[in-house]
């Protein structure tokens, strides 16, 4: 669709994944959704082999040395296949941030290039059932032993918890310090005392083996620890950006797809004796979610190369949180439109618009609610407005502009 945004290695990427995701056998998604299949190891393993995990890590871990523009563009085409898939496409890209910005050369070699070569399989361990969108509220606690940790606690809502070999978890390792001043994280490998539970019966985005973790007097070596004793606000800030922006581009692929499927039903399908894209309560449906979808699009294409310049940390934020609210909100709207022009047709399994209905469901609140995507949104904006927005003050531009008296403000 944005060919001109693209530059020839973006879109010599975008054909090699076309090609992956027309390759990826449709029984899996099948059996995904009905729950024959809780984690689909050869998928992930055959994305390793063809070289598409963590496009953006360094060539010797086993990435590509790519940017967000090029992972963005990826994760559009990936997001035809359905958010689980989606998802357990960007597990890695996800956890591999936190190692490869604040992991050490060890962890790097240990877990990052072996993940990258579909060795171990990943995943992130940051809810708890007390916490939902309070992070810093964490319970889960890592007691500092002779050699390590002792982890104490549990997770849940753990995308790909039932296939995964080792956990990013967070955890508190100071009771007495601020909540944002007392976290770790750690890389936690499964094994005595990691107890994996595949428990929930989601609506959608089956398959993914979304459980719950349980750690009961779990060690976790010294070694394991990412970045700094205490220092996991820094981690856990850092993360908003592969889990929103992740989020956002699988989005699109997931609404381009419904919306591909509802537009083609509209040139075939026929009523009161013509297609029915010739009705403007279809085609204007058409028109309002092709128009919103391309605005998502350009908005993520923009975080991405945000995010990629090295802009600043805040604008980075934000960037990606409201790339994360409004694509995932567009994917919303888009398939229910999709629905609505197919009618009842659409609300049966003959297509899959209602699969992905409840797919798209879970979008808005995972990575973070969008009612904290709007918080952290206004929460820089404001920050940065403070600072002076460099622009011309309209508030002058008015006849009465000096009439201090009229200008009460308490």
């Amino acid at each position: 669709m944005f060919d001109f945004l693209l530059d020839e290695r973006q879109k010599k990427l975008r054909a090699e994944v076309q090609e992956f995701v027309k390759g990826v056998d449709k029984q899996l998604i099948l059996d995904m959704d009905s729950e024959k299949v809780v984690y689909p190891a050869d998928y992930v393993r055959s994305l390793a082999d063809a070289n598409l995990l963590g496009l953006r890590f360094p060539r010797e871990y086993g990435g590509r040395g790519l940017g967000w523009s090029e992972e963005v563009v990826a994760l559009a085409e990936v997001g035809f296949l359905g958010t689980s898939l989606a998802c357990l496409y960007s597990l890695p890209t996800i956890v591999g941030e936190a190692i490869n910005v604040f992991g050490s050369p060890e962890q790097k070699e240990k877990y990052l290039k072996e993940t990258l070569q579909g060795r171990k399989f990943t995943a992130e361990a940051l809810t708890e059932p007390r916490g939902g969108s309070d992070f810093f509220g964490s319970t889960t606690k890592a007691v500092k032993v002779d050699g390590g940790y002792i982890l104490n606690g549990q997770k849940r809502f753990v995308v790909g918890a039932e296939g995964a070999d080792y956990f990013l978890v967070y955890a508190r390792t100071n009771l007495d310090a601020p909540p944002h001043k007392g976290i770790s994280a750690f890389l936690v490998d499964r094994g005595p005392g990691v107890e994996v539970k595949h428990i929930y019966g989601l609506m959608g985005t089956r398959g993914g083996g979304a459980g719950r973790l349980l750690f009961r007097d779990a060690f976790v070596p010294a070694e394991n620890l990412v970045g700094e004793e205490n220092g996991a606000a820094a981690i856990f800030y850092r993360m908003m950006i592969p889990e929103r922006l992740t989020s956002a581009a699988g989005a699109i692929g997931g609404a381009q797809a419904a919306l591909d499927v509802a537009t083609r039903y509209s040139t075939k399908r026929k009523a009161f004796g013509q297609h029915i894209k010739n009705f403007q309560a279809v085609s204007f449906k058409v028109a309002d979610s092709i128009t919103q979808l391309d605005a998502a699009r350009a908005m993520v294409t923009a975080t991405a190369r945000c995010v990629d310049s090295g802009a600043p940390d805040a604008l980075q934020r934000r960037m990606v949180s409201q790339a994360k609210k409004f694509a995932t909100e567009t994917a919303w709207n888009v398939v229910n439109h999709a629905m609505q022009i197919m009618g009842g047709i659409g609300y049966t399994n003959v297509y899959p618009i209602e699969r992905m209905l409840r797919d798209t469901r879970l979008i808005m609140i995972w990575t973070g609610t969008n009612e904290v995507m709007d918080l952290i949104i206004q929460h820089e904006y404001y920050k940065e407005f403070l600072q002076g927005t460099g622009s011309r003050d309209v508030e002058q531009d008015a006849p009465e502009a000096e009439n201090l008296e009229e200008k009460i403000y308490e």
